[in-house]
């Protein structure tokens, strides 16, 4: 059977006829894959979200100065802080940004040298609107290859499927979506790979250079994207299991020191990581597990019988009690290096922060089980089939046999995964990985089942056409079903720079502003504006910023707040204070009725900086009641008539309306929508900020949902 498949060979290489049907499927993984990623560029061709925008210009920086001038850059263009006397008294600037130490590293490198490769036919904006979409594409083949190491081809080509269709990994991943995780997850998958094949291969040589690889691999992953840390979660977890579902010691005694040696070698190689990690927590995760792995395979050689099984629970409640009291007391004198609150809110759901601006983060959102069902859908009940077959069903004899450490593997990343992602609506793609292969594996040995039943001793082919049908509808339906809201179309999304993030219709307001700014201010403004809009601001107006989407200073960030939310007056103060000659404020709203009225009439809370009071107020640590009414949504006159974002807000509230009963009422009730009329407040030369640009969308008094951006100037001779 097997020379009737051979098509052709070369040298100790036999080439079957099932390799093309592996390489079809990974072709049609791939292309799927790519063209659910692209659908973003029907709207425009532009980078999608908000980090992409530094990280094309970080990439740009190698790509004009080079790397050794890369990992000397301080970047002036952000963070700005003026030269205090009482703080600098040289008159020095502190302010700016280490980039090669706050960035992902391996992000903007990994880009950089593809580009100068593969690249050289496109402009570098361009390339790295494509390079998410091609990278997250390409791990259709790792994820194939992981999971053909645990069970086998057939699994390897259905995960890769699975995973060209994941909603939380593909939203993450989309045309334009030139941040981290898309390569994070490449260099992590890819890492795995190399880190299961080689504990696997039985040739020595073989197997020392995959150990070695997995650990640059793995640490390239962990410069890439942060998240990539809590893959060491299932890898420490797996190497304690080890010792007990394995039989070839001799491999581990030195495979496994090999691979944390060289893991955490390369990651304190880089700012970041570095070596905070290494001797921190995660550090220690894979390096106290080593030690038990040696330790028990040692105890297991020289002890026998009873003795042995009481060695080791001797083993592991000493490491269990020192390793406790160490934490304790490197606690205590700060030895040990911690993970951020979000990183530890990912390990410990139960902890709360008090951090407003760490709460004010759609993607640190708990999710619900109504959205898991919607990420994850189907896949769901075959992982639950998959988790019973890996656990009861004995097939020895097959050779498709998953053994006992892939099983445990399979396990430990799938209630890990489920586990962490229960937390940030932004981790929901460890769920999906943790799915995608139980899906796979058990989908793989169902099918194998079903292929083999047989009737009077015959094949019953109707019984596997009906089966493969009722597979494929089954898999197929999140990607069709509902009609407007199925996997398909949620992915088919404007970048958020033609929609300010909000669900209003795209439009160019955002980069007609950014286009403004770049010809009409001087090459030394600065600018104020929410976080927000930082990235977009100093990368396409090429003009410096006081606060960005790295949200570095929490200080910094707490006086935007308090600036937005103060009085005029006082505002204007800290305006002053931070340096500030332009002020970028970004609203949206429904224009109700622009052809029926003599003056339209509007209802504001559409998803720009007007709907961001209630976390303005949060974070600069003032009482939301006093701005807001009790939907904590609409508000008050107070906000109106006595902060700067009030006063900057070209609206002004007319009447409260309740859509069910059509009743009007002039003061604010539970259940009623604000209307509004558009004023300009500040537009003369008396006043603390002068509008000096409105966007197109503002002037355009046509019905229906509008998003625009304004630029005010700060007036430095306003007399309070």
């Amino acid at each position: 059977m097997d020379s009737q498949n051979k098509l052709f060979e070369a040298g100790n290489f036999n080439f079957k006829l099932n390799y093309f049907v592996i390489i079809g499927i990974l072709i049609l993984a791939f292309s799927t894959s790519f063209l659910i990623r692209s659908q973003p560029a029907e709207y425009g061709f532009e980078l999608n979200e908000f980090d992409p925008f530094f990280n094309f210009r970080a990439t740009e920086y190698i790509v004009e100065n080079g790397f050794s001038e890369y990992f000397q850059w301080h970047d002036e263009k952000s963070w700005h802080l003026p030269p205090h006397p009482l703080h600098n008294p040289t008159g020095s600037n502190a302010s700016g940004r280490d980039v090669s130490a706050t960035s992902q590293v391996m992000l903007h490198t990994t880009a950089a040298i593809t580009y100068e490769i593969f690249g050289t036919n496109l402009s570098l904006y361009d390339y790295t609107i494509l390079f998410p979409a091609i990278i997250g594409s390409l791990t259709v083949i790792v994820i194939f290859g992981l999971v053909r190491v645990i069970g086998g081809t057939l699994a390897g080509l259905i995960a890769s499927i699975l995973f060209a269709v994941s909603f939380p990994i593909i939203i993450r991943g989309t045309i334009g979506w030139f941040k981290s995780e898309p390569l994070g997850i490449f260099y992590g998958l890819l890492g795995l790979y190399l880190f299961l094949s080689g504990i696997k291969s039985e040739n020595k040589k073989i197997a020392a250079l995959k150990i070695i690889f997995a650990g640059i691999i793995l640490s390239f992953g962990m410069a890439s994207w942060g998240g990539t840390q809590f893959f060491i979660i299932p890898i420490g977890l797996f190497i304690l299991a080890l010792p007990f579902v394995t039989k070839d010691h001799k491999l581990l005694l030195w495979g496994i020191p090999l691979f944390v040696s060289v893991f955490l070698l390369i990651s304190g190689l880089f700012e970041r990581p570095g070596p905070n990690f290494v001797f921190g927590l995660g550090g220690f995760s894979l390096i106290i597990p080593t030690i038990f792995l040696i330790g028990c395979i040692i105890i297991q050689k020289i002890s026998h019988g009873k003795n042995k099984i009481r060695n080791v629970l001797f083993l592991s409640i000493s490491i269990i009690i020192i390793g406790s009291f160490l934490i304790i007391i490197s606690e205590e004198l700060d030895l040990i290096h911690l993970p951020t609150f979000r990183y530890l809110n990912a390990i410990n759901p139960f902890l709360t922060t008090t951090e407003p601006l760490v709460d004010s983060i759609a993607e640190h959102t708990p999710r619900s089980p109504a959205l898991a069902f919607l990420l994850h859908s189907i896949w769901m009940i075959f992982a639950g089939i998959g988790i019973w077959i890996i656990l009861f069903k004995k097939t020895s004899h097959d050779k498709f046999f998953i053994k006992n450490d892939m099983k445990i593997f399979v396990l430990i990343i799938g209630i890990t995964s489920v586990y962490i992602s229960s937390v940030f609506i932004r981790l929901e793609l460890f769920a999906s990985i943790s799915l995608i292969i139980l899906t796979s594996i058990g989908l793989s040995i169902l099918t194998k089942e079903i292929f083999k039943i047989k009737f009077y001793g015959k094949r019953n082919y109707l019984i596997k056409i009906s089966y493969i049908i009722i597979i494929i509808f089954l898999f197929i339906l999140p990607l069709i079903f509902p009609e407007n809201s199925n996997w398909i179309n949620n992915m088919d999304l404007p970048p958020l720079i033609f929609t300010g993030a909000t669900t209003n219709p795209p439009t160019s307001d955002w980069v007609d502003t950014m286009e403004w700014i770049k010809i009409n201010t001087p090459k030394n403004a600065v600018i104020a504006s929410w976080w927000d809009y930082g990235y977009w601001i100093t990368t396409l107006s090429d003009r410096t910023t006081i606060i960005d989407n790295a949200t570095l200073g929490d200080m910094q960030i707490k006086k935007m707040a308090k600036m937005f939310m103060s009085s005029p007056t006082d505002s204007w103060y800290l305006l002053k204070e931070m340096d500030a000659d332009y002020v970028v404020v970004f609203f949206a709203a429904q224009d109700i009725g622009s052809s029926s009225h003599a003056n339209p009439l509007y209802v504001t809370g559409e998803g720009g900086d007007e709907t961001k009071i209630f976390w303005f107020a949060a974070i600069a640590e003032l009482p939301a009641e006093n701005y807001l009414h009790s939907d904590n949504r609409t508000p008050k006159i107070n906000f109106y008539e006595n902060t700067m974002l009030g006063k900057m807000m070209p609206f002004t509230p007319l009447v409260y309306y309740q859509t069910e009963t059509q009743e009007n009422s002039p003061i604010y009730k539970n259940g009623f929508i604000e209307i509004t009329s558009k004023k300009i407040k500040y537009d003369s030369e008396n006043d603390p900020v002068k509008l000096v640009y409105a966007s197109p969308s503002f002037t355009d008094d046509a019905d229906g949902s509008m998003i625009f951006v304004l630029v005010y100037e700060v007036n430095k001779n306003y007399n309070p």
